[in-house]
């Protein structure tokens, strides 16, 4: 029972710190969320020798922030449903799991992907039905498109019986137009479907695209690859692709790529990103590799792109190779490694944090803060380059806070997070604590001509009260008089006290205003007697004037006593009755007005 007792009282004793906090820091997510994996890629998925990274938190930034200003640009991802069978890698999911393809197509709008072009094999097979899953999420997606890419598989594996090349390729496409074509999400470019190949032509160089087309109603545009491709037979343009065996990670190709075809106005430029390459992993595998450079050669290929195009010579598509390939290690599904770690520390009310590894792969700094070390809310968001932070720009009640530091990646490059680092906040002044202010007694009576004394106290409430407190009287009558010993008083985390004197001053004789002061108003009084008196001494005798003047005098003094006579209410006299007054105290101090009032009673 007192244990139970003892954990109360430590949880009361904590509470105004938990509430300061609390009331500030509101959650919006979690220390889970920001380190969990983000991406459709299995939660399963761990990190490959061949550097795909395995399942972690990635950049969700809108991919078209890597392309130049004003870019109109469609990006595309490249899709792989092939996975789930034994006859490739397993990853964790199946292609043909409509929910998987449910959060595929959500991580791509959610990194702002504009669609998707799926690698496709043919019809009547597993991975036709993955596609047909592709087509009803886009379908859920307003604005997200998807397209067909004929692989030479389809035409090599899962063509007709005894059916030709030629034969494969036609029936491959009458089967996309009666299942695809009529999609709403289906991509096209002037009202007219995009269809892609890969290596169709390089596997079956005497297939007729002519001939195939005409044996369709709706006639596509064709994309074919590579520099050739603009000129190709049929050919509406050309996409580029991931060359791993130049040196030069794939920059004089994609330089080539691009000035064909801005040679070529009227035709299609579909661009190439990627990150790297090794099919070091996978079963038909030459060990060809092209190094990610710690996320650089990702930003390489977009730097490439942005160094011949612009908002005044757009590029329509930009393909992006590949979403989900782990087993030629081009996917960024899981995200992009950019080797590169973040530790945070507060000194004062500065939090800084330091990065290794290569910071032009950060988008951005989110910094969170927390009152759990768990529950983080996002206090504000920092430019890339700068690594310090004024907490007292923010109005964080004074408390024990956790932060954390956040490199949020550039578009699909992980993100990382420091450590937890613990703050106390002090930049929010103290609050003045409430005062007390009073004097007693409450009244007091004060005989004429004598004095009292009063005791003015001030006590804080709570905490301390630094500030020194002025005393004055206020709303004092003109016969009293006060003095404070002393005249200022500074509480501190005591009381502090102060003794008022009042003296009360005595007014004798008849209470009359001064007479120097009033001597014309009785001049006025006088006037018309004195013209009378001067009037009779001209009209009579010397003796009846001198008895009119007698008679002027005599009315004179009876007004002068009419006229001056009564006490005035403000003062008193001995042998009066008392007179009560209400004194007001007052206490000013640069934190706070007081006052507080006395009655005083002058007998």
């Amino acid at each position: 029972m007192r244990r139970k007792y003892a954990v109360l009282a430590v949880a009361l004793l904590s509470a105004p710190t938990l509430l300061a906090n609390s009331s500030y820091v509101i959650p919006t997510t979690t220390l889970a969320a920001q380190t969990a994996n983000n991406t459709s890629a299995a939660g399963s998925f761990t990190k490959q020798s061949n550097n795909n990274r395995g399942a972690a938190n990635t950049s969700k930034v809108d991919v078209h922030s890597l392309l130049y200003p004003g870019a109109t640009t469609k990006v595309y991802a490249h899709l792989l449903l092939w996975f789930g069978g034994s006859n490739h890698m397993n990853v964790g999911y199946s292609s043909t799991n409509a929910a998987q393809i449910q959060s595929q197509i959500d991580d791509m709008v959610s990194r702002g992907i504009d669609g998707v072009i799926v690698d496709w094999y043919g019809p009547n097979n597993s991975i036709d039905q993955g596609t047909q899953l592709v087509m009803t999420e886009a379908e859920k997606h307003p604005g997200f498109t998807f397209a067909i890419m004929i692989d030479q598989g389809a035409i090599e594996w899962y063509s007709c019986t005894g059916c030709s090349p030629q034969q494969a390729l036609v029936n491959d496409l009458q089967y996309i137009e009666h299942t695809y074509f009529s999609s709403p999400a289906y991509m096209t470019h002037d009202g007219l479907p995009v269809v892609t190949n890969f290596n169709v032509d390089l596997s079956y160089p005497s297939v007729d695209w002519n001939a195939a087309n005409a044996a369709l109603s709706t006639h596509p545009l064709f994309i074919f690859q590579n520099n050739n491709g603009f000129t190709h037979t049929l050919s509406d343009g050309s996409y580029s692709w991931v060359m791993p065996t130049t040196s030069d990670y794939g920059m004089s190709y994609l330089a080539s790529f691009y000035d064909a075809g801005l040679s070529l106005p009227n035709e299609e430029t579909l661009g190439a990103a990627y990150k790297g390459f090794n099919d070091t992993l996978a079963a038909w595998g030459s060990n060809r590799i092209m190094r990610q450079q710690c996320g650089q050669t990702w930003l390489q290929t977009f730097s490439k792109l942005n160094g011949m195009y612009n908002a005044g010579k757009q590029v329509p598509y930009l393909q992006l190779v590949t979403w989900n390939d782990y087993e030629e290690g081009t996917e960024i599904e899981s995200g992009i490694d950019n080797c590169l770690a973040v530790s945070s520390a507060v000194t004062g009310n500065a939090l800084q944090w330091t990065v290794s590894g290569d910071e032009s792969t950060v988008q951005h700094y989110t910094v969170y803060i927390s009152s759990d070390g768990q529950n983080l809310m996002p206090l504000t968001d920092v430019s890339s380059g700068v690594h310090s932070l004024n907490l007292c720009a923010f109005p964080i009640p004074n408390a024990e806070y956790t932060m954390f530091v956040q490199a949020v990646g550039k578009p699909s490059i992980a993100n990382q997070i420091s450590g937890a680092t613990s703050y106390n906040s002090t930049c929010v002044p103290a609050s003045t604590p409430t005062l007390s202010f009073s004097a007693s007694p409450a009244s007091l009576t004060i005989p004429a001509g004598s004095s009292g004394t009063f005791t003015v106290a001030a006590k804080p409430q709570s905490g301390s009260f630094n500030s020194a407190i002025a005393l004055t009287c206020g709303s004092l009558p003109a016969n009293l008089r006060c003095s404070f010993s002393p005249a200022s008083i500074t509480p501190g985390a005591g009381t502090a006290t102060s003794i008022l004197t009042i003296s009360a001053n005595v007014v004798t004789g008849m209470n009359v205003p001064e007479r120097r002061k009033f001597i014309p108003i009785y001049a006025v009084w006088l006037l018309p007697f004195g013209f009378v008196g001067v009037g009779f001494l001209r009209k009579g005798t010397k003796k009846r004037g001198t008895q009119a003047l007698a008679l002027c005098a005599l009315i004179s003094i009876g007004m002068m006593g009419t006229s001056c006579g009564g006490k005035a209410g403000a003062t008193a006299s001995p042998g009066t009755a008392p007179n009560s007054y209400s004194v007001t105290i007052s206490g000013t101090s640069s934190a706070s007005n007081l006052s507080t009032t006395v009655e005083v009673i002058v007998q």
